[in-house]
């Protein structure tokens, strides 16, 4: 199934779309089944596979997820250890098998406060498949769409072009001979809430947004293709209208 949104770039030559997700809702999908926590964690993993898989179906040429934010430091010490030990063994096993389905995988945000062990597993990833891939999976761990803002602008005056464009290289942490990750096209939150949470805040300038009730260890292909539908309905018009012909 592959779907194309052309008429909704902002006049960019790739024009399939970037979809980022928040994952919320794995602590309760777990804890209304009497289940701890992190059960629902070890069960958004399994969500994680089937929207990757559902993104790539989809023609979807970015999907970013917000993992874990620079906030959730603040949970419990134990679920705080379990989830970055999930992330380790996401990079080692199911990262190198979408790698190796030519899919690219990548992380975002800081990784000085990570354990090596899961800075050398992303790392091992993001090695394994460099360059072009149809789908760029990018998982925003220890991230803030703030700090990400905040970094660029301490470091944009060592750049001699001041432009948007070379800004947007700073906050979304490209290269500086690579092009910047294209802006968000959707953003969809999932777990009934109804706000942003710190996510990457640069990138969804005009990203439209999308909230469903659906916790994430629950959300499939189905909710995929009923965000992509909703999508499909809105008249992108990035703040101008067409010119009225008399």
């Amino acid at each position: 199934m592959f779907i194309s949104f052309e008429n909704h770039g902002q006049n960019r030559e790739d024009s399939r779309l970037h979809v980022a997700i928040i994952m919320d809702g794995s602590g309760r999908w777990a804890q209304a089944r009497g289940l701890p926590r992190m059960e629902g964690h070890r069960a958004g993993r399994a969500a994680v596979r089937r929207a990757v898989a559902a993104a790539r179906e989809r023609g979807v040429g970015v999907l970013t997820l917000f993992t874990f934010s620079t906030d959730n430091w603040g949970r419990p010490e134990k679920e705080v250890a379990e989830l970055l030990r999930t992330f380790e063994d996401f990079f080692l096993l199911d990262a190198m098998e979408f790698v190796s389905r030519g899919i690219r995988v990548t992380a975002i945000g800081r990784r000085d406060r990570l354990p090596d062990s899961l800075c050398e597993a992303i790392a091992g990833a993001e090695a394994a498949c460099e360059g072009h891939a149809p789908l760029h999976v990018r998982l925003a761990i220890d991230y803030s769409g703030r700090e990400a803002i905040l970094d660029a602008a301490r470091r944009f005056p060592q750049f001699s072009d001041a432009s948007a464009e070379s800004f947007a290289h700073l906050v979304t942490g490209a290269e500086s001979s690579a092009a910047p990750v294209p802006d968000v096209d959707l953003l969809i939150r999932t777990g009934g809430e109804h706000r942003l949470s710190n996510c990457p805040l640069w990138e969804i300038a005009y990203a439209e947004l999308y909230f469903t009730p659906c916790l994430w260890p629950d959300f499939g292909p189905s909710d995929f293709d009923t965000a992509l539908r909703e999508f499909g309905t809105r008249h992108r018009r990035f703040g101008r209208i067409p010119a009225v012909v008399s």
